[in-house]
């Protein structure tokens, strides 16, 4: 029986595991399908606080997680694989093995939807993005294609107006799914072309291990054509990772978990912290920042329930 468990191993789990190994809660954490979370795919971070020459993910990661450990946290890997909330204490089955809580924090995140093609996957943090303000400083100057057609792409296309020299918005149909507000500001401006009806259908060049051009295919002429671009920003949505709570927590209708009163879900005792319930923000810094209230959030809960 653990005081706490919590899900996740990222900003947002870490540092919630960090909070509640301070107050004497023995957390155990379950690492999760991605160990250290979006950070992992990420190469340099510059703008977690504290840290002026920025840092690569990984090691912001394995600092998050050292610091969690030296205070007593417990780890093991493996993912949460189904839950039962219906009654404290509640079970939390992990890859087959059912581990027991009092309090419950699910910071599982959220995976960024992809292509699902070979070469995004090598060059991801090689020139491949799924997070514009993560990454678009990296690109002063530079010519970027940005994949989607909803708000998220059009906010990412604009943001990266800032840096590079020209924006392309990739886009498989005829018109933008983003809000008119959205379009009218991305139709605006200057620096921002439109590829209509169109996929990327490999991104060059994995041999040199960096972005030199897309090669893209026209969904109604099935012409193929390459461009050169020194980035690609793959923005077609997130997936939250919250499969196992389907039905047993709140959430709205993209599977984000629904919080109330800081990090509290419609289930007493479990609490939700980073991606897996922020569809706005994303960033680690916002991550860490709700893992700690969930942390708080939890503690509290455990001393008013006697435990």
């Amino acid at each position: 029986m653990h005081p706490i468990i919590i899900l996740g191993s990222g900003p947002a789990g870490l540092t919630a595991a960090l909070y509640s190994a301070r107050a004497h809660l023995e957390p155990l954490v379950v690492d999760g399908h991605e160990a250290g979370g979006q950070l992992t795919l990420t190469t340099m971070v510059e703008n977690f606080p504290g840290f002026p020459d920025g840092l690569m993910g990984p090691d912001l990661i394995a600092s998050m997680r050292k610091q969690a450990e030296r205070f007593g946290a417990g780890f093991r890997g493996g993912s949460a694989t189904s839950a039962d909330l219906s009654r404290r204490p509640f079970r939390i089955t992990i890859d087959g093995t059912v581990e027991e809580c009092q309090a419950l924090i699910i910071a599982t995140g959220a995976s960024a939807k992809l292509l699902g093609l070979e070469s995004e996957r090598k060059l991801m943090g090689h020139g491949v993005s799924t997070c514009a303000t993560c990454d678009g400083f990296f690109f002063q100057d530079q010519d970027i294609l940005v994949v989607g057609g909803g708000d998220s792409a059009m906010e990412e296309a604009i943001f990266l107006t800032k840096f590079t020299k020209r924006v392309t918005v990739v886009h498989r149909r005829d018109k933008l799914r983003a809000s008119k507000i959205m379009q009218d500001k991305a139709f605006k401006n200057p620096k921002i072309d439109f590829t209509w009806d169109s996929v990327p259908e490999e991104i060059l060049d994995v041999n040199q291990g960096k972005v030199t051009g897309v090669r893209i295919r026209n969904l109604k002429s099935a012409a193929v054509t390459e461009r050169p671009v020194d980035g690609v920003f793959i923005a077609i949505g997130h997936t939250p990772n919250t499969q196992i709570f389907r039905g047993l927590l709140e959430m709205d209708e993209v599977g984000y978990v629904k919080t109330h009163e800081g990090t509290r879900t419609s289930v007493p005792g479990v609490f939700a912290a980073g991606d897996v319930q922020d569809r706005v923000y994303r960033q680690a810094i916002t991550a860490a920042g709700s893992g700690c209230m969930a942390a708080m959030d939890a503690e509290r809960f455990l001393e008013h329930a006697g435990h």
